[in-house]
């Protein structure tokens, strides 16, 4: 049994991994600021401490009063369009912030990390699939505030001995029977669509029809949340070494934006009204994974990320939650 601290444990990816580590034996303390996520996210089991990674005087009280042997780091901003037009949060909550944290986790000498990365690490990809020694160029500050923090992590594990995993996650999706996404504001494509075709919201807009792409819409690699949370507990393997190492979680199939689209109807047996509007900044053409590294090294496989599977998971989820609207909401990532 491992004793983790789950950084933005109240957040979509966090909860739900948090969760998936209780169920596996393991003891997990959450932080959470719940400036985004919400209370009711929380794993009855762990405990929780609502604070920011960037508080030194409550974190550092956290690491003397629950033993930590490994950390596993949710908690970031991450809306892709606010990081172009308001770089500053970016660096001050995904780099400021995470320092202070990692300094705290050195003080108290904790040297195990799982780090939630992203694909925006890696701009517009040259090579498709992207592998993880492709060249490094955000076109966000999103991006670029993740791909900083990875930096670190290398230095930290070759300078301090901390054994470090980054995942560069491909498009987070999918539910489970109690939780699933649910945020404020609302911008991944899934929820959108879902929202749209149970008539919440009245139309759904592709952003960008004239990419170079067979439909003219982006093409993504959509990976279900439970295949991310086995991937974050497969890390575990890798804690016993200094070292620091970057793995993708995609499928290395993408779909596009118009393809999901058709997928929604299909699953939901309602056309969501759409709009066709401009690119937004920001927003690569593809964004596919090579996952050859992970499936090699770790023996990860993708068991739910078949897109029927994760828009049914997340339809089901969204008629769940529908239909309790007058209780507080579930989920919203981080």
């Amino acid at each position: 049994m491992e004793r983790i601290l789950v950084t933005g444990g109240a957040g979509y990816v966090g909860s739900i991994c948090a969760a998936n580590l209780i169920r596996r034996g393991h003891e997990v303390t959450v932080i959470d600021d719940l400036s985004t996520g919400h209370f009711e996210a929380v794993p009855a089991e762990a405990k929780f401490y609502q604070t920011d990674i960037g508080d030194e005087r409550q974190l550092s009280r956290i690491l003397k009063e629950r033993h930590v042997d490994v950390v596993f780091h949710f908690a970031a901003k991450a809306l892709i369009a606010e990081s172009v037009t308001d770089p500053a949060i970016f660096y001050r909550t995904n780099m400021h912030s995470a320092f202070v944290m990692a300094e705290c986790l050195r003080s108290a000498g904790v040297h195990r990390f799982v780090f939630s990365s992203t694909a925006a690490v890696y701009g517009n990809p040259t090579t498709v699939p992207i592998p993880e020694d492709h060249p490094k160029n955000p076109v966000n500050s999103y991006g670029e505030s993740k791909l900083a923090f990875e930096q670190l992590l290398r230095w930290y594990a070759r300078a301090y001995g901390w054994s470090a995993v980054a995942f560069r996650y491909f498009n987070a999706c999918g539910a489970t029977d109690t939780q699933g996404e649910l945020h404020q504001p609302e911008t991944h494509i899934i929820p959108l669509l879902l929202q749209t075709a149970s008539g919440q919201r009245p139309e759904f807009v592709v952003y960008g029809t004239d990419y170079e792409t067979p439909d003219g819409s982006c093409l993504r690699d959509y990976v279900h949340v439970l295949d991310i949370a086995d991937a974050h507990c497969l890390a575990l393997k890798l804690m016993n070494q200094p070292r620091f190492e970057a793995y993708n979680i995609g499928t290395g199939v993408s779909y596009s934006v118009l393809q999901m689209c058709r997928k929604v109807e299909e699953i939901t047996g309602r056309k969501p009204n759409l709009r066709m509007g401009e690119r937004r900044p920001g927003d690569p053409a593809i964004l596919c994974a090579s996952p050859q590294k992970i499936q090699s090294q770790l023996g990860w496989t993708p068991r739910h990320s078949d897109l029927h599977q994760i828009v049914r998971s997340a339809w089901k989820w969204e008629m769940s939650r529908s239909s309790q609207a007058h209780d507080a909401p579930i989920l919203a990532k981080t």
